[in-house]
């Protein structure tokens, strides 16, 4: 995986005395397209993309954006499941 794409906590961060303890960071990734099958086209190509990543999507948001050329937005919100280092 791409180090740029690592959060990065500092060595003193402890959270295992926290029942509710455990860092979940979660990526927000936005595909805009002029149609809306466009948009689902591209988030298609690129979860197949970083399927080595195994991204697991969370949640979705629908938006249409006026004056763009590219009106139909959909927000991904997913996580990584990263193998330990």
């Amino acid at each position: 995986m791409d180090p740029d794409l690592l959060l990065e906590l500092p060595p003193t961060f402890d959270d295992s005395d926290d029942p509710e303890g455990q860092v979940h960071p979660i990526a927000r990734r936005l595909f805009a397209a002029s149609s809306p099958a466009g948009v689902f086209e591209k988030v298609r190509r690129w979860l197949e993309a970083h399927e080595a990543h195994h991204p697991r999507v969370l949640d979705v948001t629908w938006d249409q954006l006026d004056d763009e050329s590219e009106p139909y937005a959909l927000s991904v919100y997913l996580t990584f499941d990263v193998e330990e280092r």
